[in-house]
């Protein structure tokens, strides 16, 4: 079975929204679908395009085909870099931490003198 995500239409006439979708490749445009990933409204400004990441992803790892038009919503809400962080396809290299702040004041701060110092310290002065 070839499995696909794609738009599905909704809507009035003339006023159209779009389903994102999981389906069967073989149904009708407006079949019925495996899952609901997102939708997309191009008639707001700036176009409305909300999709659960975690399901897109969960799919894509899957082997689902995205067609074109699905493929570019995905890429601008940041889908697509996702799905290839966490299937290796792109690596990603941590960020150094910086030190912890007490450890640069213990540098910087001369350290004070133990009882034992201080003790010998008065004994040579005798």
């Amino acid at each position: 079975m070839a499995v696909k995500m794609r738009l599905t239409r909704m809507g009035k006439k003339k006023s159209p929204y779009y389903r994102i979708v999981v389906i069967d490749g073989r149904r009708q445009r407006d079949g019925r679908y495996i899952d609901l990933i997102g939708r997309y409204d191009p008639r707001e400004d700036p176009s409305l395009i909300e999709i659960d990441e975690e399901k897109a992803v969960d799919w894509l790892k899957k082997g689902v085909q995205p067609t074109e038009a699905v493929a570019k919503l995905l890429d601008i809400s940041g889908v697509t870099s996702k799905y290839k962080v966490s299937a290796g396809k792109i690596h990603t290299v941590a960020a150094k931490s910086a030190p912890a702040p007490a450890a640069e004041e213990a540098e910087e701060a001369p350290a004070e003198p133990t009882e034992e110092e201080a003790a010998s310290d008065a004994s040579e002065e005798e």
